[in-house]
């Protein structure tokens, strides 16, 4: 830790200095991540794992979702365990996962039963009848207008928890009470 702050306040003087203005206008600074037991990782000890075998393990989107969804990103430790990236494989990205399936499927049927392909533009989100699907609707839209806002201000730590409770819903709730109509019953 000291070593990186000796290196931001030796940047922040030297531009000062030399150009009369700071070197950066948006600084994002982690905290460190930690062996499972609590202390510093260590080749020597060996006390972490492969990062290469946590990335085909579990994929690198499950271990980027892990580490900016901990404390990481708002520059605390964190004490890295596997489970955890196992965690996000089965609590979001298979439920996202089978929800995308079953759209596909659903799509796939479409076709099959009325040589119908689906077209998201045909179909009007403002006259959407369905309170279920007016709620996915304003859901979407408020998670597209929150991203942005909190990306802008470098607020990423706040936008995963949006994201996966958004996720839950749609997998949870819309698609779990949409099941039949989107199967085509109605």
């Amino acid at each position: 830790i000291d070593q990186t702050r000796g290196w931001f306040y030796t940047l922040m003087v030297l531009s000062t200095a030399l150009f009369d203005k700071p070197p950066f206008q948006n600084l994002i600074c982690n905290g460190l991540v930690l062996a499972s037991d609590g202390k510093k990782m260590s080749k020597r000890l060996k006390n972490y794992p492969d990062p290469t075998l946590v990335v085909d393990a579990y994929g690198a989107d499950a271990l980027r979702l892990y580490l900016v969804n901990s404390p990481v990103v708002r520059a605390e430790s964190l004490r890295f365990k596997e489970e955890g990236v196992l965690g996000v494989v089965k609590e979001v990205f298979l439920p996202w996962y089978n929800a995308y399936r079953f759209f596909v499927q659903s799509s796939q049927r479409l076709f099959e039963d009325s040589k119908v392909d689906f077209n998201p533009s045909a179909v009007d989100l403002a006259n959407a009848s369905n309170v279920l699907d007016r709620w996915m609707i304003v859901s979407t839209t408020s998670l597209v207008e929150y991203v942005e806002k909190e990306m802008e201000a470098y607020r990423l730590y706040t936008v995963l928890p949006y994201l996966v409770k958004f996720i839950d819903n749609l997998t949870n709730v819309y698609v779990r009470f949409n099941r039949k109509r989107l199967k085509g019953a109605n």
